[in-house]
């Protein structure tokens, strides 16, 4: 019988290490823009946010948002939209993601308070849905799908 590992990469998925935190959170790598930054794997997130002291670190233009974003043990707090941005996780790839840019200080102040590393952001599940992601909790690391070209069958960068 086949491991997860080897029938998840045969299906075309990657595979992406996660670092559990002292707060019990996975820590993942992704690139925004080309740029590295440290995030949050975060299931009960429906959007990919990014901290708005991070939006010249990853060369985002942003524009105002009525939507209003809630969580983490804040509420009401005013968002940015940053759209049209590229994401790399290990070696999957999004062109044209929209991020939701708000503070992000009272997440890192509590990762912080208990010895850990603040983050640039979260990945939600927008982009986990979109990634048809596999979290395998034991193994530590989280399996993304590429895409696939309709046309020809290969593997594509979307």
């Amino acid at each position: 019988m086949k491991n997860l590992k080897t029938f998840l990469r045969e299906k075309g998925f990657v595979r992406v290490p996660l670092v559990l935190t002292n707060t019990n959170h996975f820590e993942i790598k992704a690139e925004i823009n080309g740029i590295e930054g440290r995030f949050i794997l975060d299931t009960g997130a429906s959007s990919t946010c990014v901290g708005t002291d991070c939006i010249a670190h990853f060369n985002l233009s942003s524009e105002d948002s009525e939507v209003k974003a809630a969580g983490a043990g804040a509420n009401n707090m005013d968002t940015r939209i940053s759209k049209k941005n590229s994401l790399s996780i290990g070696s999957w790839s999004k062109k044209k993601v929209k991020l939701v840019l708000f503070n992000l200080s009272h997440v890192n102040e509590a990762l912080v308070q208990h010895d850990s590393l603040p983050v640039h952001g979260i990945i939600g599940a927008d982009v986990l849905k979109k990634a048809k992601a596999i979290i395998d909790y034991d193994k530590k690391c989280v399996y993304l799908k590429k895409s696939r070209n309709k046309k020809n069958g290969t593997t594509a960068q979307t």
